[in-house]
């Protein structure tokens, strides 16, 4: 059995979208001591505005944190969970896609 290259490649942008998703929020918790949250753009003026790039890269993390914490807590249903989860790979696939362009971009 052989995997297509092209799934070899949706696969390496996922795996780096997640990683570089956790990385990021992970990080940010680290500098500011305040928790990744969607709603730093509701801050409002140049915290918000630089927030934006943390909050898009770090999306994938962020959603999958809130679905397992809903679901524990709340008890939303898993089609919730599933239908979450979907989207939050959809996105890490496109984030790590740019992440993996601006590494060969910037790669001697």
């Amino acid at each position: 059995m052989t995997i297509e290259p092209a799934a070899v490649e949706v696969l390496k942008a996922l795996v780096v979208g997640f990683a570089f998703a956790g990385l990021l929020a992970s990080a940010f918790e680290l500098f500011t001591a305040q928790r990744a949250d969607f709603r730093l753009l509701q801050a409002g003026g140049l915290f918000a505005v630089a927030s934006v790039p943390v909050v898009v890269f770090s999306a994938p993390f962020l959603i999958l944190r809130n679905t397992v914490r809903g679901r524990r807590i709340e008890g939303r249903p898993i089609v919730f969970v599933m239908l979450a989860s979907m989207i939050a790979s959809v996105w890490s696939i496109f984030s790590g896609r740019v992440v993996l362009d601006l590494l060969q971009v910037l790669a001697p």
